[in-house]
């Protein structure tokens, strides 16, 4: 396992804390985020959902930023906010929350919307007339959990916090810092994480497109092979421990 040496691309924050963790297993990397969260300025829109949270039946927070930003609102506008059930995709972003003292569920066994959908507590949550579901995200976000909801009987709205941004880089940036680096791995988060590496490869995106690229779920694996990208590794997952559990499961290059 400690023969790769990644490129990390998320935000400087995030790709810091896991090229700390990747170093403790002996894991060279290297970091160039390709997501810069940028906040959406609160509105009365914003006051509005939060002062009305009681209307819900189930908060469903679905990333770091979302969750961060989430509290921030609460403070601001409604500090002792009402009995309800908050969810999350993974353990980090529930950390946020509960952290604010919200009851706060999440899925054991994946961080991703499919694992969230089968979450029994999630279910019970919506097994009542007229269900209303909140999503806090950011702009522009996949859109199947709020289907399956749909689906199920709830009615979806979302609360959008913050958009993600390509940080301003020069043309040869990407591929400049691989060569440089030796690096031998590429990890993405999440699709749009993936879209901008793409776009930031520009005309090197075949030859990196032949380096192993481990991504978060099924979804972006198809992205990334519609791509060219030629080995892509399916990490089950955007957190470190699903990234690990796939790199123990995919030894690198003898150095």
């Amino acid at each position: 396992m400690t023969g790769w040496r990644l490129l990390l691309t998320r935000p400087a924050d995030e790709s810091a804390a896991l090229s700390s963790l990747l170093a403790e297993k002996g894991i060279f990397s290297s970091s160039l985020p390709l997501l810069e969260i940028e906040p959406i300025p609160a509105s009365d829109t914003m006051r509005e959902v939060i002062q009305g949270l009681d209307r819900y039946c189930a908060v469903i927070v679905v990333s770091k930023p979302a969750a961060r930003i989430a509290v921030d609102l609460l403070d601001r506008y409604r500090p002792q906010p009402p009995r309800l059930k908050w969810f999350s995709v993974g353990a980090a972003t529930a950390q946020i929350l509960e952290d604010r003292g919200l009851d706060i569920r999440f899925p054991v066994d994946g961080d991703d919307s499919e694992a969230l959908l089968e979450l029994p507590q999630l279910r019970e949550a919506i097994a009542r007339p007229g269900p209303r579901v909140l999503i806090m995200r950011g702009e522009g976000g996949r859109e199947l959990l709020a289907e399956r909801l749909r689906e199920l009987g709830a009615s979806v709205e979302y609360l959008e916090l913050y958009r993600r941004d390509l940080p301003q880089y020069p043309p040869a940036a990407l591929p400049d810092l691989i060569e440089a680096e030796r690096l031998n791995g590429l990890v993405v988060s999440s699709g749009q994480g993936f879209e901008h590496l793409h776009q930031l490869a520009g005309d090197a995106w075949p030859r990196l497109a032949r380096l192993p690229l481990f991504v978060p779920s099924p979804r972006v694996a198809e992205l990334a092979r519609a791509a060219g990208a030629q080995t892509v590794v399916d990490c089950r997952g955007a957190s470190a421990a699903a990234l690990l559990t796939a790199l123990r499961e995919h030894p690198g290059p003898v150095l």
